[in-house]
């Protein structure tokens, strides 16, 4: 389809230019991104952001140089594309229609004002505009990755720590069933919240059911004994249970002892029936 001859407004300031002839840049830049245009009410809702507004805003900081201010809305925008998880590649789309309907302007501003630019002239413009609207694109993809990566890790963060249960079942014993693959992340996890809470609650026996942990690496089983010894120095009794067949073999031939560190015993219930009859509250 032939797009409509436009009129346009002189200025000889380029900026003042864009802002005098906002419906025709408007216009130019829907018909350069068709398949943003089509989201732009839906990303509007979705995550308030007016995308005809922003991309007004890039090609003047684009225009005037200013620089710092175009770093700054590029990463305050990574993050608002990141927190609605909206589309990358809409706004890959976009920004390349920005650059496009930028040039266009470019070109008939200079029309309207009889310029005319020398080859160098040109090719200096063309560096620093083309250079603008990458800084743009470059420091929006560090920011929503940023954003994007402490999310994650805060999620993980919460996982884990919902992943370490620490049970009171008096008001000096706690259990802590373990489950599933213990690595070298969650281990640190696991050595945060039992010092902590040890420390919160007063806790003087600290049960460990580890008869749902598969398999532990050796370093992971190393930083465990380590973490038994700090429940010691705190004045807590650590005692395990559940230990399975496997498990015991590794840290033997890995030659890693726990005898000093921890009181282990059979299973679980069997552990609980002792310190529920053995050591009754106060």
């Amino acid at each position: 389809m032939l797009e409509m001859e436009r009129t346009y407004r002189g200025n000889n300031d380029i900026a003042e230019f864009i802002i005098d002839n906002r419906e025709n840049f408007q216009q130019k830049l829907l018909s350069e991104a068709v398949n943003v245009a089509s989201k732009i009410n839906e990303i509007l809702q979705r995550g308030n952001i007016d995308l005809l507004k922003n991309a007004e805003r890039l090609a003047l900081y684009v225009v005037e140089r200013r620089e710092e201010e175009l770093i700054d809305f590029a990463k305050q925008e990574g993050v608002a594309w990141a927190e609605h998880s909206l589309t990358l590649s809409f706004k890959l789309e976009w920004v390349q229609a920005i650059r496009r309907t930028l040039w266009h302007f470019l070109y008939e501003y200079d029309k309207l004002n009889d310029a005319n630019s020398t080859r160098e002239s040109f090719y200096r413009q063309e560096k620093e505009v083309n250079d603008h609207v990458d800084e743009f694109l470059n420091n929006f993809f560090i920011s929503y990755s940023d954003y994007k990566d402490e999310m994650l890790k805060s999620q993980r963060n919460l996982v884990e720590h919902l992943s370490v249960p620490i049970i009171p079942i008096s008001s000096s014993v706690a259990v802590l069933p373990l489950i599933g693959m213990i690595d070298s992340y969650r281990i640190q996890t696991i050595e945060e919240k039992v010092l902590m809470e040890i420390s919160s609650i007063k806790i003087q026996t600290l049960i460990m059911d580890l008869s749902g942990i598969a398999d532990m690496e050796i370093d992971v089983i190393v930083h465990f004994k380590k973490i038994l010894s700090g429940i010691k120095m705190m004045g807590c009794e650590a005692v395990l249970t559940g230990l399975r067949a496997e498990l015991v073999r590794k840290m033997i031939q890995a030659g890693v002892t726990i005898e000093t560190q921890a009181e282990t015993k059979g299973t679980l219930q069997q552990t609980l029936r002792e310190y529920l009859v053995l050591k009754p509250e106060q």
